[in-house]
């Protein structure tokens, strides 16, 4: 990985020759398109349902099949499997089948006492869109709302830790690319009245920021 092949990648990431991506819905068919991409020789899709209830769009899934990608449906994560060093060397998988709907009319995923294993370097999670419950973790103090996204202010994108400011989705929860692009936009308004202040104040308000420099609300490109 890295070196000539790819030499517009400042930080190269390994991921190793075979990668799982736990999920099925578009975001997961990115991470499984991206990785084969990046050289992977064996890309797999594990999905605890049939392939009737992913959520990803039926030509994502068929691109996804034209580039190489493997499916495993009905088959349910169970462990990550480490060697001793503590690296991915390994997937467990439950195999399911499919029950009686659940709430939302699907038909929920039963597991069967059947285990299958995969050889694997990099496991990928792209299930849903709640946050990360690792966000208050990491930042301790960080105020989070009873969804475990971020509190940040509408304006201004400041949370109540001075020097940080959040947008996008782990704010809002899921949305759009184009609302989380007017969020950063917002931030760096921000974060520029911050330090041209001498960060002597916090948290940023809107009475802080200097008159607008973003066009007008009627110039901003309509979303697709």
């Amino acid at each position: 990985m890295g070196g000539d092949r790819f030499p517009y990648r400042d930080t190269p990431v390994g991921i190793g020759q075979r990668v799982i991506v736990i999920g099925a819905g578009n975001t997961a068919m990115d991470c499984l398109r991206v990785a084969k991409r990046l050289g992977a020789a064996e890309v797999r899709c594990v999905y605890r349902r049939s392939e009737a209830e992913a959520p990803a769009r039926i030509e994502e899934l068929r691109h996804a099949r034209e580039e190489g990608i493997e499916f495993s449906f009905l088959h349910g994560p169970v462990e990550i499997l480490l060697n001793d060093d503590g690296d991915v060397r390994g997937f467990r998988a439950q195999k399911m089948i499919l029950g009686e709907p659940d709430s939302r009319g699907r038909r929920a995923p039963v597991p069967l006492p059947e285990f299958v294993e995969w050889p694997c370097e990099t496991v990928i999670y792209a299930l849903g869109t709640k946050a990360n419950p690792i966000v208050g973790q990491a930042t301790r103090g960080l105020a989070l709302d009873k969804r475990g996204y971020i509190m940040a202010d509408d304006a201004t994108q400041s949370t109540n830790l001075p020097g940080v400011f959040a947008g996008g989705d782990i704010v809002t929860g899921g949305a759009t690319v184009i609302l989380a692009m007017a969020a950063g936009r917002r931030a760096a308004r921000a974060i520029t009245a911050w330090l041209q202040q001498g960060k002597s104040k916090w948290p940023v308000t809107e009475s802080d920021l200097e008159p607008a420099a973003l066009p007008a609300a009627s110039e901003q490109p309509a979303s697709a």
